[in-house]
């Protein structure tokens, strides 16, 4: 396919490099890298000749989170539009979540927001040691809302209290201590340590692979379509409040929110 916001490669072996290709933009969640992420979990995704997918960013930062201008949009946008993009959100999460190959996410830089919804659906993650993450939503007036399933999967509703509702950026090391990251490992290792993942999955069956990671999703707990309408209903409503609407101006401005404080000293 002739992707436009991702550069994809696959070598002999069947492994699929997934880079995330908008480094200009900080590989933000553009609408159309949204559709795009969406079709290559449902196509390369659930392909059998696929036997795991290595998922990282060009450039500086693995991924910023929401795009500038989808979040311009959404100020102008009614209801119904607004939750028809959560949706196209969601879906993505979702069939990166459910796709039968294994997903390693290889991130760096920097991972926010719904970067870190992505990072969350991955199998495993590995993370540069320089590598920051924050839940930034409420920092602009609206909540993580549609990762949030796939957050509280990944760490538990106790680690997700200590850094999902604060905006405050956190540490690699500390993102692996919360279970967002599997292993934390020096910049020059970082690739020797995504093989030391992938080589495993070589002498595995494909199609047991497959039914072995949709059996541990059936065993927990279920995000089904229920889970999914009732967070971008969540969403729709902080949306329409005076909070998101100043936050995300104010945002888009440049300026200080009325509720920021300035830091001590």
């Amino acid at each position: 396919m002739n992707w436009k916001t991702l550069e994809v490669r696959t070598d002999e072996r069947g492994v699929v490099e997934v880079r995330l290709n908008t480094p200009e933009k900080r590989n933000v969640l553009s609408a159309l890298m949204i559709t795009e992420l969406t079709e290559m979990a449902t196509t390369i995704g659930n392909d059998r000749k696929t036997r795991a997918i290595v998922l990282s960013g060009a450039g500086t930062v693995f991924c910023a989170g929401a795009d500038l201008n989808w979040m311009k949009a959404q100020i102008e946008a009614d209801r119904p539009q607004r939750m028809r993009e959560a949706r196209k959100l969601a879906e993505m999460l979702q069939a990166l979540n459910t796709m039968g190959a294994p997903l390693i996410g290889r991130l760096h830089g920097g991972a926010f927001g719904g970067g870190i919804g992505i990072a969350c659906v991955c199998d495993l993650t590995l993370a540069d040691s320089a590598t920051k993450f924050c839940f930034s939503e409420t920092r602009l007036g609206i909540i993580p809302a549609t990762i949030g399933p796939y957050v509280l999967a990944r760490m538990g509703e106790g680690n997700a209290r200590r850094v999902f509702m604060s905006a405050r950026v956190f540490e690699a090391a500390e993102a692996e201590r919360l279970g967002i990251v599997s292993r934390v490992v020096a910049t020059d290792a970082l690739d020797h340590a995504v093989e030391a993942e992938v080589a495993p999955y070589l002498q595995a069956a494909p199609g047991a692979v497959a039914a072995a990671k949709k059996l541990t999703r059936d065993l927990g707990r279920p995000i089904d379509a229920q889970v999914i309408d009732d967070t971008i209903r969540r969403l729709a409503d902080i949306w329409e409040g005076p909070e998101a609407l100043h936050g995300i101006a104010a945002f888009l401005d440049k300026r200080t929110p009325d509720w920021a404080q300035k830091a001590p000293g």
